[in-house]
């Protein structure tokens, strides 16, 4: 059977990009990741292609001592490593990637935008709360800190604010991360009208952020996913409190 030729722009406007960084954007929505340069973590299951030999394994939540946590709260983030040369595609639900270079640094983003980081960061999970609120969804985050690249997803093009030009306030459900030395805390406003209109309990929870830095937020109220609990004791604080610090 003879093979007949293709005709159209399909394969070359959609080859994969040539870039030898260890991340780089393959499309807006897929991240492309060198795996010469060392192991990366990988949300569990946003691996959509890879070409090499690369190999997969699930760490659950990071280690005992996390998976503990993730017992304890009812939450976490799964995780998987990967190790191996070649090229690899992750992606998450079609949502827009954004690639950061972490140099001695550290944020906290939340727990459901985390999509790829080198092994060279270190991370934890930390549970964002409320003083004494009833907080639903299961909202926490995940420190990372070190060097090396991090990718995170958003739903949408975000908006970078600068929490130190104004008093900043920011939807739990859409903010995706914001950087070291931004301060946040948790408001409650009870009997508000958006939350009882989503079928809420009549609360509504805002982040309120100082310091200096920046606060990443996306254009859905989307990134809360998970069970529901309730909170007991105060939240907020800096990063550097989540980074225990």
């Amino acid at each position: 059977m003879t093979t007949m030729p293709i005709h159209g722009s399909l394969f070359h406007d959609f080859k994969e990009n040539a870039s030898p960084d260890p991340f780089s954007l393959q499309s807006k929505k897929l991240l492309k990741i060198q795996m010469g340069y060392g192991p990366v973590w990988a949300k569990t299951g946003s691996m959509v292609a890879y070409q090499g030999d690369v190999r997969f394994e699930n760490k659950g939540s990071g280690g005992l001592g996390k998976m503990f946590m993730s017992k304890v709260t009812g939450e976490g983030v799964d995780m998987m490593q990967c190790t191996g040369q070649g090229e690899l595609f992750v992606a998450d639900n079609a949502s827009e990637v954004q690639i950061m270079y972490l140099e001695n640094d550290a944020i906290s983003v939340n727990g459901n935008n985390v999509l790829a980081f080198s092994s060279s960061i270190e991370w934890d999970i930390h549970r964002i709360q409320a003083r004494g609120a009833a907080m639903a969804g299961g909202l926490y985050n995940v420190a990372l800190r070190g060097t090396g690249y991090v990718a995170i997803t958003t739903k949408g093009d975000p908006v970078a604010l600068d929490v130190a030009s104004a008093p900043t306030f920011g939807d739990a459900q859409a903010v995706v991360m914001w950087t070291a030395g931004v301060s946040m805390d948790i408001r409650v406003d009870t009997g508000g009208l958006k939350s009882m209109v989503r079928g809420g309990t009549g609360e509504t929870f805002q982040m309120a952020f100082g310091g200096q830095g920046y606060v990443l937020v996306q254009p859905s109220e989307s990134v809360v996913a998970g069970g529901h609990q309730a909170t007991q004791s105060s939240g907020g604080g800096g990063l550097g409190s989540l980074l225990g610090g």
